[in-house]
Parts: C-alpha cells; sequence; structure tokens
C-alpha cells in the first residue's frame, strides 16, 4: 500500500531526527516530495541531485499529443528506498530505473519511484519515464494572470514555465535549487522547426517528421527549458564579441515591428557581458513565436522566449537574465527579486548605456509616479509571496534598491559586485542574503539599513 504525501513526509523527518548523517550505515528511506520551498512546498524532489536530463519528445499539433520519454540521471543524497519525481497531467505508461522496469506510485502531480533494490548514499542512477498526453497551460494569479507553460499555437507551441509548469511536459524535480544539463530531442510535423536550449546538435528530416537535437550543457534550471515548435526564420551568426547567435522568428510576425532582434541581441549580449561578466553560455539568441495569449517574455536559458515581436527595452531585461536568474538562479521563489530587480535594473542602465536617461533619473520616475497610498509599496520585495512574486514592485521597487545601492557605495565598489556576483554564483543558486554579505564584502561597509528599508519593508521610503 503507497503512503500518503504527508505520510511520506512524516517518514523523512521520523529519519532526519534518528540519523544526524546519512552515511552508508544509515537504514534506506524515502525522499521527501518536495524541496520545502513556502511558495510551492512540493516542487523539486528530495534525496538525490539531478545531473542530466535526457529529453525525447514528439508533438502533434493538429491533436494536441505529446509523447516523450525522459531519462534522468541523478546522485542519491541519502539511501534511498524511493524518490519522487514532479508530473503534471500527463499519463505514465513505464518506469525504468538503471535499465530495470520499476513499481511507481502516483499521488497527484507526485510520482513516487520505488526501486527494485535500494539506491546507495552517493550513487549514480539512471530514471527513465515514458509518458504522453495532451498538456494544458497553467494559469491562475501568478503570472500577471497569463496563462503559461505548454501553450499551442496556430501552428506549434511556445513553451515558457516560469515558475511551474516544466512538470506539464516531462517528469522532472522541478524547482530551480536542482539545476541539471540537458539534452533535448524534438519530433515534430515536417516543415516546422523544434527550437530549444543551447547548441543545435542535428537537425534532419526522415518520413514525414522533422527532427532536431539540442544540447544545454550548461546547468539549467527546469522552469528554463523549452521545445517551442513551429515555422520560424532563422538567422545564424556571431555578435561582435564573438558569442554565437540564434535568433528564430515567426514569419507571420516579420513586418510588424521595426525592432531588430538579431541585431538588439547581439549588442545586448557583448554589452552586458562587458557589465556583468563573461557571458555565461555557449549561444545567445531569441525565439519570437506568435502567442497572442501570452502577454509575457521568458529568460529561456541561451535563448529568451518572445510572445511577439517585444521592444528593444524587453530584450535587453531578458538578455541580463541570462546571468541574473539563469547562470545566478534563486535558491527559493521568494527571492525572485534578484532575478527580476536587476534585470529591471539592466533596463535603466542600458538607457544610460545608450544616452537617453540615467539610471537615477529612471529611478526618480519610478519612485515619483507612485504616491505614498499606492498598494505598490505594500509588497515586501524579500519576500513578496506566492500569488504577487511577479508583482511590479518586485521589479521596480527592486531596481530602486539596486541605484539606492550604487549612490550608497559609489560606482566603483558597485559595478565590482555586479561580476563578483555572478562569478562567485555562477550556475548555482544563492539568496538575498548572500548578495547582501558579498555587497557589505566588496563595499567595506555596513548596508543593514538599505536593505531593511528597500527590501524588508512596506511603505514608500523617505529619500
Amino acid at each position: 500500500m503507497a503512503l500518503s504525501r504527508s505520510a511520506r513526509l512524516g517518514a523523512v523527518a521520523t529519519a532526519a531526527a534518528s540519523f544526524l548523517v546519512i552515511g552508508a550505515s544509515a537504514a534506506p528511506t524515502p525522499g521527501a516530495p518536495g524541496t520545502g520551498d513556502p511558495y510551492f512546498p512540493n516542487l523539486g524532489n528530495g534525496g538525490f541531485d539531478a545531473l542530466h536530463y535526457d529529453l525525447d519528445v514528439a508533438y502533434a499539433p493538429d491533436t494536441g499529443r505529446l509523447d516523450g520519454r525522459t531519462t534522468l540521471t541523478a546522485r542519491a543524497t541519502q539511501n534511498l528506498s524511493s524518490f519522487d519525481l514532479d508530473l503534471q497531467q500527463l499519463s505514465i505508461t513505464r518506469v525504468d530505473v538503471n535499465g530495470r522496469r520499476t513499481p511507481f506510485t502516483r499521488e497527484g502531480d507526485e510520482v513516487t519511484v520505488t526501486p527494485r533494490q535500494s539506491l546507495p548514499h552517493g550513487r549514480t542512477f539512471k530514471v527513465t519515464v515514458t509518458y504522453g498526453g495532451i498538456p494544458q497551460p497553467l494559469g491562475g494569479p501568478i503570472v500577471f494572470g497569463s496563462k503559461y507553460g505548454w501553450m499551442k499555437t496556430a501552428d506549434g507551441v511556445f513553451v515558457a514555465c516560469e515558475p511551474n509548469a516544466a512538470s506539464t511536459w516531462f517528469p522532472s524535480s522541478d524547482h530551480p535549487s536542482d539545476k541539471a544539463t540537458y539534452d533535448i530531442r524534438i519530433r515534430a510535423p515536417k516543415g516546422l522547426t523544434g527550437v530549444s536550449n543551447g547548441r543545435l546538435l542535428s537537425t534532419y528530416d526522415e518520413g514525414d517528421s522533422t527532427y532536431t537535437h539540442w544540447r544545454e550543457s550548461r546547468p539549467m534550471a527546469t522552469y528554463l527549458a523549452t521545445a517551442t515548435i513551429g515555422k520560424f526564420d532563422v538567422r545564424t551568426g556571431r555578435t561582435p564579441g564573438g558569442i554565437p547567435v540564434y535568433v528564430a522568428v515567426d514569419p507571420v510576425l516579420k513586418n510588424s515591428n521595426s525592432v531588430d532582434v538579431y541585431a538588439v541581441t547581439a549588442a545586448a549580449t557583448d554589452y552586458w557581458s562587458q557589465v556583468f561578466g563573461p557571458y555565461p553560455f555557449e549561444e545567445t539568441g531569441a525565439i519570437v513565436d506568435d502567442m497572442p495569449e501570452a502577454g509575457f517574455s521568458l529568460e529561456v536559458q541561451s535563448k529568451p522566449a518572445y510572445s511577439a515581436v517585444r521592444s528593444e527595452t524587453t530584450i535587453v531585461h531578458e538578455l541580463a537574465h541570462q546571468w541574473f536568474g539563469d547562470s545566478v538562479s534563486v535558491r527559493q521563489w521568494k527571492d525572485i527579486w534578484l532575478n527580476e530587480g536587476f534585470a529591471s535594473y539592466a533596463q535603466w542602465l542600458w538607457a544610460e548605456h545608450q544616452g537617453t536617461r540615467s539610471a537615477h533619473d529612471s529611478f526618480l520616475a519610478a519612485y515619483d509616479a507612485r504616491p505614498a497610498d499606492s498598494a505598490f509599496w505594500q509588497i515586501k520585495v524579500a519576500d513578496p509571496q506566492r500569488d504577487t512574486m511577479f508583482a511590479s514592485a518586485v521589479y521596480q521597487r527592486g531596481a530602486m534598491t539596486l541605484q539606492m545601492l550604487r549612490e550608497r557605495i559609489g560606482d566603483k565598489a558597485f559595478f565590482r559586485l555586479l561580476p563578483a556576483w555572478t562569478r562567485l554564483h555562477r550556475y548555482g543558486n544563492a539568496d538575498t542574503a548572500d548578495f547582501i554579505r558579498l555587497a557589505e564584502r566588496v563595499s567595506g561597509q555596513k548596508l543593514d539599513d538599505l536593505f531593511d528599508t528597500w527590501l524588508f519593508t512596506t511603505g514608500k521610503p523617505a529619500l
């Protein structure tokens, strides 16, 4: 008989109390069904560290059906009697662990896999899940009231999964604290292009299908993975600084806007490489799809995804995320200002770089535009709560925090701090306390009052 989620959580807590150090002598216990993130407690999974995903997906736009096989390579972080994966909506037909068919049970979005033999602490193992169904986008207040995740388009699908929709199309440890590398193979009807993360290794036609194989060799959070499919005009090349570029634009949008996505992408990638430190991935680019129902863009790793041709300032925002959010990812979702506040501040830096407005003036405009009784000032940026984690205050007050920090510690220290942050936590995870500690170390100043005022306190701060 399968344990309920609460029972399994209790079992993990009991095991933790019994064994201060989980080692070779500890009895095998179930991995926790979630990371305990306060916003999404059941996302991600305990007991293992995800190392690499090999995704093989086939999509039929006419029916909306997805068939997939995911092989996850992971390392056990305790003696495991069983472990969980996150998978929403789709049906599983088979699970194998290390090549052997393995029993599993399911409770909601949690899939519990029980290997025939326990997995020792430190052991690397592979779990392969064969599954299928018709993925549906998620909705609700989290992402600006928009649907997000796996979104059907007129000719394919637009895939943008922040914060919790990666598990609507592949089984995973669906939390940014558990990053991994990826191989993503996409099968689509002939004439359509599957675009994903990292580098394109191969593409070919066979029968009535087109196959593409992408490889992301740098660690990536699950929500940043994509398998966007459609008709695209593709342009490739290199930035003036030598970074490979891949830009795919839906031909429907070709003449809809004067913004040159390719040129802005190349210029912004090179400029941020000077300001934030070396570009962290093997390729930069963009996926520009015709998806009017999605009113947002997403910093998909190596190729931000835009649901229409967006403005230059949106492009520079999403590219700044390649450093702030993608390479350096949040440890928990409450620290989302470390992504959005930094990318919003990058828009102010871009205007300063272009000579159109200083970051100080951008700060004043944002500050003066909101009266003291505005609900904007009632969001606590350092912990904005799940349903308001993408509120404008997280973006704009987060950016204001950085401008106040810059004015306190001076340009010399501030522009040492940004690349120091991206270097220290490159390909890893960090939180607000980490940033405060580094800011104090780089500047040689105590900054508690500044961060308390701008991040941890509600109300409009006095200048």
